[in-house]
């Protein structure tokens, strides 16, 4: 779309004819990419930008760099969920090509396969799954009953994804009006599922709100774990039943994270850290090679101390 025309969605003044592609982070963006700053612990990004414009409250417009568009408006992210909703791609398509189909695969009856999507060579795709439009499945790939790729989403080869999961769902984001009424913030991205990745039955991995949400090669995932929007499971981890990772967690290579823990969002875990049962990580662990236990997170060893020394106070 034409920026001139985004800003007028908007009510934001602008004359630039520019044509923009879609949306991105302050520092993912390029020269055919809207962005918005709301944080102003961001600022700093928001100097580094190389977005062809940006959503920006008035106290943040001076800091724009040359070269990009400050649309000024009260509430940048708000008027992010607004538009985002013209970047989002149809929920079906109904032209293209049918889907291809390698050699040796498998699809046994009542499966959805969706235009422009293409799987691998002696592949499986059993009764009830739902393969959506320009979805990529690699070779030697097994996709149990009633699973669902949403569309644009990759699944590596020699992986395994167990039934009722769901891969590319929505990411749970929303902005709020004054008068609280939410608004949705279209999620634009997808899911990439690395290779000899096993899944779970019944998990929820959502769709990154831009770029990708991802699943490194090597991972295992036990049932019923949801991962939200824009995380990064590193190569090699393991995630037990019930684990849920909040919105852009990143996991490093070898993480095991026990069942019930959990994370908030938008920290990062070190490699070969362990993370006990029901585990709460509310800031990043940039050690690598600990154990950690408790709410709040703490060193296991420590925790251990910690119950004994309740369990003496109780007799």
């Amino acid at each position: 779309m034409k920026l001139n025309k985004i800003a007028e969605t908007l009510n934001i003044q602008c004359d630039k004819d520019i044509e923009i592609l879609g949306l991105n982070t302050l520092l993912d963006s390029n020269e055919n990419q809207l962005t918005f700053l709301e944080n102003k612990k961001y600022v700093n990004d928001l100097e580094k930008t190389k977005a062809a414009a940006v959503l920006v409250k008035e106290e943040f417009a001076l800091k724009v760099p040359k070269g990009t568009t400050a649309l000024v408006c009260d509430e940048p992210y708000l008027s992010l969920a607004y538009i985002s909703k013209l970047f989002a791609p149809k929920v079906v398509e109904t032209n293209g090509e049918d889907c291809i189909v390698g050699e040796n695969t498998t699809i046994m009856p009542n499966v959805y396969l969706g235009k422009g999507s293409i799987i691998g060579s002696n592949c499986t795709i059993m009764a009830g799954a739902f393969i959506g439009d320009n979805v990529t499945i690699g070779d030697n790939t097994i996709i149990y009953p009633n699973v669902t790729v949403y569309r644009d989403c990759k699944v590596g080869s020699d992986s395994i994804i167990h039934a009722g999961t769901v891969i590319g769902s929505d990411g749970f984001g929303f902005a709020n009006r004054k008068d609280g009424k939410y608004i949705k913030i279209y999620q634009n991205g997808n899911v990439i599922v690395g290779n000899d990745v096993e899944i779970g039955a019944n998990c929820t991995i959502d769709r990154a709100v831009f770029q990708s949400t991802i699943i490194e090669d090597g991972v295992r995932i036990d049932n019923l774990v949801h991962i939200a929007h824009n995380c990064k499971v590193g190569r090699g981890s393991i995630l037990v039943t019930q684990v849920g990772l909040s919105g852009s967690t990143i996991l490093n290579e070898y993480v095991v994270m026990g069942g019930q823990s959990a994370t908030t969002g938008h920290l990062e875990i070190a490699p070969f850290t362990t993370i006990s049962a029901r585990g709460g990580v509310t800031k990043s662990i940039t050690e690598p090679k600990k154990q950690w236990a408790g709410f709040p997170i703490m060193e296991h060893r420590i925790w251990l101390r910690l119950q004994g020394k309740i369990a003496k106070l109780l007799k």
